[in-house]
């Protein structure tokens, strides 16, 4: 999987915590408790153990944490568990999220050639695989033993090699050390060294600040999400226990509009001028139905529309395989896909009849899911946005049509009790006669409001890794093609396409 950028991961694969006072040169024995907030608020909790059997150390971390979806709370656990050598030499790991209603879960064992054997269980169904460990690749000890050397050279900059347990894969993270610093914590100040994680992503730098005591242990973290500042604070298990506060995340994630889109602006060209904090990079992707422009100063023009080819790269073999996601393998979900395509005789007659078939198929609608793999929505048929697009996707790679789950935004007229917004969204696209084709099965219908922010496989951390862009984008201005007076964007741009409730 491509590296990701999940806020809650990097709370976990970033930040090596352990308990009670050691030797700096001996393993930390204990828990840790730490409080979760954001924006000042309580949102959860972080509990880490750490123990010590001869030479074999293994650490664990538990994060919960609850946010709240348009007056439901959405729950999300994540689990990991490191197994290492006294010197960071990684034995085992596992990780369990906590999304849906079915656990999803990784376990991974070195064998004695080195390798190691790795379970991954999503939605009831499991895959056996082999990975290779990536070298230099270090889990929770080996991290704290690397914080813990560098501590005393403020101003050093180093380059850590990550591994995260939950998603299989590797960060390269810049270090650079600040020295120490008197920090106030809940049960009193300490002399904490502050050293700074940057993670270069497709969106820029993911930065995460860390005050670890005499031990490398972590007391204190900080880094942004939806907008703010998300922090967690070493305190006492009572005050890490305490009851969270309600922090609605449909509402952080909203973007207003500028201006009310009734239904027939919405199914013609619009081109949105946004503005993003000065520097950071494209905040969207460029698309077959996505145009994007730097005006420069943090100014975009986004141009949604008059669909052409070229507008992002064709497919790659990851565009048709089944993954713990989107299990398009599965006897249930071949079978499904099969019979629902039924005598279509082409692939654009395929996703229409396979759109139709999932925005009918899925008949609970609710918030409270968090986000569920393919097989599940197959049995439970209930979900948001996220669950029709898993399902749709694992479908159409079913019946070999190479598609991707695309994660962004979407206009709303009211949206929990706000009037002219853009919420998180999800849809498909599908590679249809030479170009990627867009397929809403939650809306039934793509439209010129659809705003792309990533084009990926269906993991669910490509969805939240956009998280931090909704509190930060600002929309200025939309204007349709008739105010435009015909001055859009020629580079190939072919005319829009028939507004069939299906890609248009």
């Amino acid at each position: 999987m491509r590296n990701r950028t999940a806020v809650l991961l990097l709370v976990l694969s970033l930040c090596p915590l352990a308990g009670s006072p050691a030797r700096a040169d001996e393993v930390p024995v204990g828990t840790t408790w730490m409080t979760v907030l954001l924006g000042g608020r309580k949102i959860g909790h972080l509990e880490v153990e750490h123990q010590q059997t001869g030479d074999v150390v293994t650490t664990t971390q538990v994060l919960v944490i609850e946010l709240t979806r348009n007056g439901n709370g959405v729950p999300v656990g994540v689990t990991t568990r490191s197994v290492e050598s006294r010197t960071g030499e990684p034995l085992a790991f596992y990780a369990r999220s906590t999304l849906s209603s079915s656990d999803s879960t990784v376990q991974g064992k070195r064998q004695p050639d080195g390798n190691f054997a790795v379970s991954t269980t999503v939605g009831g169904s499991t895959r056996e695989t082999t990975l290779s460990w990536p070298p230099g690749a270090v889990l929770s000890e080996g991290q704290r033993l690397a914080l813990l050397q560098t501590a005393d050279h403020a101003g050093q900059k180093y380059t850590m090699t990550m591994f995260d347990p939950a998603s299989q894969s590797v960060a390269k993270v810049d270090m650079q050390v600040f020295g120490n610093e008197r920090v106030d914590l809940p049960d009193g100040w300490m002399t904490l060294n502050h050293q700074r994680q940057v993670l270069q992503t497709a969106r820029g730098e993911q930065t995460m600040d860390l005050w670890l005591d005499d031990h490398g242990i972590a007391r204190k973290g900080t880094l942004r999400m939806l907008g703010r500042e998300m922090e967690m604070i070493a305190c006492s298990q009572r005050c890490a226990m305490a009851p969270v506060q309600d922090v609605d995340m449909f509402r952080a994630a909203m973007v207003d509009s500028p201006r009310l889109l009734p239904p027939q602006l919405r199914s013609d060209f619009l081109r949105y001028r946004v503005h993003v904090p000065e520097g950071s990079p494209q905040p969207v992707i460029g698309t077959d139905e996505q145009r994007v422009t730097n005006l420069g100063h943090g100014y975009w023009l986004i141009d949604v529309g008059n669909p052409w080819p070229g507008g992002e790269a064709p497919p790659d073999a990851d565009d048709t395989l089944p993954n713990a996601w989107v299990q398009s393998d599965a006897p249930a979900i071949r079978d499904l896909a099969t019979k629902v395509a039924g005598d279509a005789t082409d692939d654009l007659q395929k996703m229409r009849r396979l759109r139709s078939f999932v925005s009918d198929y899925i008949n609970q609608h609710g918030l409270d899911v968090g986000y569920a793999s393919a097989l599940e929505v197959l049995h439970t048929r209930e979900g948001d946005c996220t669950e029709y697009a898993v399902l749709l996707a694992a479908l159409a790679r079913a019946q070999q049509i190479p598609t991707r789950v695309v994660t962004g935004m979407v206009y709303a007229d009211r949206f929990a009790g706000q009037s002219r917004v853009f919420v998180p969204h999800a849809w498909v696209q599908s590679w249809i006669n030479g170009r990627w084709q867009s397929f809403d099965a939650a809306l039934r219908r793509f439209d010129s409001t659809h705003i792309a922010f990533d084009a990926a496989d269906g993991d669910p951390w490509h969805f939240f890794s956009g998280a931090d862009l909704f509190g930060q984008m600002r929309i200025e201005e939309i204007t349709p093609s008739a105010e435009l007076a015909g001055n859009i964007p020629p580079s190939g741009a072919q005319s829009a396409a028939p507004s069939t409730g299906e890609s248009r």
